[in-house]
């Protein structure tokens, strides 16, 4: 199985639907899982956020309003956001921190640093090797991990449903999920978690360390592709 596709996709799948956003996988049958999501602000504009293309997509946020944004919110995510931008008249998004994303996006930008569409923004960079945003929003307990955490057979250990990058595991980054206590927790590669979402978040960071040497077998030679396919 690829772990990521690089041809135009020709089906998705549609997840993670809640009254205010829904995810969907542009490419369901790729070992990475990358996932793109459509959200809701309190002004009933809709922000997209890493988002992959595939035909007809649009249909499956159409119902949440109008498009007023698009987001890239880590490194590596710049995906199709300069199509979502072009289709929809908006400016792609880009937090400060996020230099590799912005240079490849073909499409106009501009910078935040705090807060977007009610999202407080969290940076996280696991030993310099990338940046991410996460994004948290009190009002709803929505909370959108873009790489950090993957809920994945491929990334996970035992019966954690999060599962940490394993240079994170090194130094789980507590202090970006602090005072976080999700409703929900949708991901830029997987499934998201919808039934005891802060849980999960706790048992991923208290023992992330402690499950390191299993995840360096069974986990970190998929990071490893995944990193190097990214790259590439």
């Amino acid at each position: 199985m690829a772990m990521y596709r690089r041809e135009g996709s020709t089906d998705y799948r549609v997840l993670d639907r809640w009254t205010d956003g829904v995810g969907w996988q542009a490419h369901p049958g790729e070992e990475g899982l990358r996932t793109s999501h459509a959200v809701r602000d309190s002004d009933d504009g809709v922000w997209l956020v890493d988002p992959l293309d595939a035909p007809g997509v649009e249909d499956s946020y159409a119902d949440l309003g109008e498009v007023v944004g698009v987001a890239v919110l880590a490194d590596y995510h710049a995906r199709d956001a300069a199509v979502f931008a072009d289709r929809h008249d908006v400016p792609v998004t880009v937090p400060t921190g996020l230099d590799r994303a912005a240079e490849r996006v073909d499409a106009p930008t501009r910078r935040v640093t705090d807060s977007l569409a009610g999202f407080e923004l969290r940076r996280v960079s696991p030993l310099g090797a990338w940046t991410e945003t996460v994004a948290y929003r009190e009002s709803d307990g929505t909370l959108y991990v873009p790489d950090v955490l993957s809920s994945g057979a491929a990334f996970t250990v035992g019966y954690e449903r999060l599962g940490m990058n394993v240079l994170a595991r090194l130094s789980p980054p507590r202090e970006a999920f602090a005072s976080v206590e999700p409703e929900r927790v949708v991901l830029g590669h997987g499934d998201g978690i919808v039934e005891n979402a802060a849980v999960a978040l706790a048992d991923s960071l208290e023992n992330a360390r402690r499950r390191l040497p299993r995840a360096l077998v069974s986990t970190a030679p998929r990071e490893l592709k995944a990193m190097v396919d990214a790259v590439r």
